[in-house]
């Protein structure tokens, strides 16, 4: 092997050259006037260093929908039918017994808020307790003879 035969492994990794024309166009994507939109621009440390310990903003964060609502307990949901084919007659629903039939899935060691909904019909009588219930949902596990607590 000679020197002219040598090829690297990987591709070289090109740096976007700013503000000469080409395809961004005007400012080049570094604003408007000002001592960092020049080139050759560095600012002294101590500068940088002043502008960091000023506070940032503050508030809900980029993404004001997740950090508003983070706190709200979002319920797991589960079908009647889903009850029907995994539960006997009879049998005591929670979010436990839910967990060990596979039905729902415990995060962070602690059960979570569930939400029995109507979607199926019934036709076994179930001992509901520690769920949440839609109108519908108790309307038909009461109908059946079931309880809901």
């Amino acid at each position: 092997m000679q020197l002219h035969q040598l090829q690297p492994k990987t591709k070289r990794i090109k740096m976007a050259r700013v503000g000469r024309g080409g395809k961004r166009g005007k400012t080049s994507g570094k604003g408007m006037k000002g001592q960092k939109s020049r080139a050759g621009n560095s600012m002294r440390p101590e500068l940088r260093d002043m502008i960091k310990k000023l506070p940032k903003l503050r508030g809900h964060g980029k993404n004001r929908a997740d950090t508003v609502n983070n706190e709200r307990a979002i319920a797991l949901p589960v079908n009647l039918t889903a009850l029907e084919l995994a539960f006997g007659a009879g049998a005591e629903i929670n979010p436990r017994s839910l967990e060990s039939k596979g039905l729902i899935r415990i995060r962070g060691g602690k059960s979570p808020l569930v939400k029995i909904l109507g979607t199926g019909t019934l036709s076994k009588k179930f001992i509901v307790s520690g769920c949440k219930v839609s109108a519908s949902a108790k309307e038909k596990i009461l109908a059946v003879g079931g309880t809901v607590a």
